[in-house]
């Protein structure tokens, strides 16, 4: 009798600053992960605007799907389904035969300037966030939107929109539906029908025809087609709508035994969140401009996205470009010698959003605040994590408040839960226990969707209890904590903001 093929699934997992294509292999009580194929991924600038080159991402997702169906004859793995998840917010336009109407447009492009101002000066704050409970950002797609209709020809030609991942999902195998998770990062949903906000963009202007069908992540879409398909051998392998924004999927991931928790998923952008079973909008989550995302298994999650090691990355590229070369583990060595609690920055200030001299924005905003400037690479580093972890403590101190009492401890996954340095900043700085790992969370999240759906795991609790035991979870101990209040105090001073 012979030995049934272990089922392995394909996470193609595209962030904002790379991609990968991950291959899972569930054997028994274990999840394994194996590098397919990792890919930079970054904007384009062009002379209408930052672009993503969406056909660069198409040719790479391809090639890793490619080397993951040739797996088979060496592994003995059976592939069962593919799934993509991305960013939010950014999206493609397609005319009426489904053909790209050019490159998406990054969410850092220029085009939305205003926009939130101007659509709050037609709708007002509070009917944007009670319609669609979601944090008012200029990135989201909604102002994206706005932006185009009060462009001259700015929707010509567009016949229908697709989020990030549902596009390659689409061009995996011609559905064209939008997973529920990547639409509730768009600020077009309205969270009480679960469907597009019609009469909410039809006062914006924004034509109602270039939105279809919304699924609920789990979904098979159906089989790989086209010629990746036939000449990858890819043709029986199911197109599984994940949670489809990395956020959800790594939410998934979380390897909690209880509710008594926070998240955060910490990569270039930071969310942090707590799950619900149904979204929560009230006063108090208007006022602290909470998002309410779905995720996966019918769960919700409310959260705060916030910018996370974008600070250091971009810090990281502008020492490169002034031929500085530095790595990580430098840069964090180089913060742990630095002296602590001396300037801090707002995380979430404007000058910090966009692409530039980082290290100079950083010790500007310290000199116009009245602070000592940090000179060297190590105390600028040292400047941005601790104002992230004073950021977080905000962030919890908000979440809190929503839901009405203390929670006991952190769960941090993604790239930041590597930085041993930021995660015991964290744990110091928000006074809880902070549990870090798994580091590739979403791509695991992608995976326990995917086995779930092909009927290979039984619940999302079956696969949390997988990632207990698969993955090293490291514990931190606050043991600052108290010597964190005065730099909170300052914080919260400095950007005038309330607990």
């Amino acid at each position: 009798m012979g030995v049934a093929p272990r089922a392995s699934f394909a996470a193609v997992d595209l962030g904002a600053d790379s991609g990968r294509v991950i291959e899972g292999a569930l054997s028994r009580d274990r999840l394994t992960l194996t590098d397919i194929h990792r890919f930079p991924n970054g904007p384009v600038t062009l002379p209408e605007g930052l672009r993503w080159d969406v056909l660069a991402l198409w040719s790479e997702i391809s090639t890793g799907l490619r080397q993951a169906a040739g797996r088979r004859s060496t592994t003995g793995s059976e592939l069962r389904a593919i799934a993509v998840d991305t960013w939010g917010v950014d999206f493609a336009l397609l005319d009426q035969n489904g053909m790209l109407l050019g490159n998406p447009a990054h969410y850092r492009d220029e085009r939305t300037n205003g926009m939130l101002e101007e659509a709050c000066r037609l709708l007002s704050r509070e009917r944007i966030y009670r319609t669609t409970g979601t944090q008012l950002l200029e990135i989201n797609t909604l102002y994206q939107l706005l932006s185009l209709v009060r462009r001259p020809g700015g929707l010509d030609g567009a016949s229908r929109m697709l989020m990030m991942p549902d596009l390659f999902n689409f061009w995996l195998t011609g559905k064209a539906a939008t997973e529920l998770s990547i639409a509730t990062t768009t600020q077009c949903l309205d969270l009480e029908s679960r469907g597009w906000a019609l009469p909410l963009l039809a006062e914006l202007g924004i034509p109602a025809g270039i939105f279809g069908e919304i699924v609920p992540a789990g979904r098979v879409l159906g089989p790989v087609a086209g010629s990746l398909g036939s000449e990858a051998d890819l043709g029986g392998v199911a197109v599984v709508a994940c949670g489809s924004h990395d956020t959800a999927s790594a939410a998934a991931a979380v390897p909690a035994t209880d509710a008594d928790f926070a998240w955060l998923s910490s990569g270039t952008w930071s969310i942090m969140g707590i799950e619900s079973p149904a979204p929560i909008v009230n006063e108090v989550t208007m006022r602290h401009d909470l998002s309410n995302e779905a995720g996966v298994a019918g769960r919700w999650l409310l959260l705060r996205t916030m910018p996370g090691m974008w600070l250091v990355q971009e810090c990281r590229r502008t020492w490169a470009r002034q031929g500085q070369q530095h790595s990580y583990e430098d840069l964090t060595r180089l913060a742990e010698e630095a002296l602590p609690f001396g300037s801090l920055v707002d995380p979430e200030a404007p000058e910090l959003q966009k692409p530039g001299d980082m290290p100079a924005q950083i010790r500007e905003l310290c000199r116009r605040t009245g602070q000592p400037v940090p000179e060297t690479t190590g105390a600028v580093v040292r400047c941005a994590y601790e104002s992230l972890a004073l950021q977080y403590r905000r962030a919890l101190g908000r979440l809190e408040a929503a839901a009405g009492h203390r929670l006991g401890r952190i769960h941090i996954v993604g790239g930041g839960s590597r930085s041993e340095l930021l995660c015991q900043l964290t744990a110091d700085a928000t006074g809880r226990q902070c549990l870090a790992g798994p580091v590739e969370a979403t791509a695991i999240g992608s995976v326990l969707v995917q086995a779930i759906a092909v009927g290979e795991l039984g619940s999302l609790e079956d696969g949390r209890e997988i990632v207990r035991q698969s993955f090293p979870i490291r514990n931190y101990e606050p043991v600052m904590a108290s010597q964190w209040d005065d730099s909170f105090g300052r914080f919260m001073e400095m950007t005038h903001a309330s607990n």
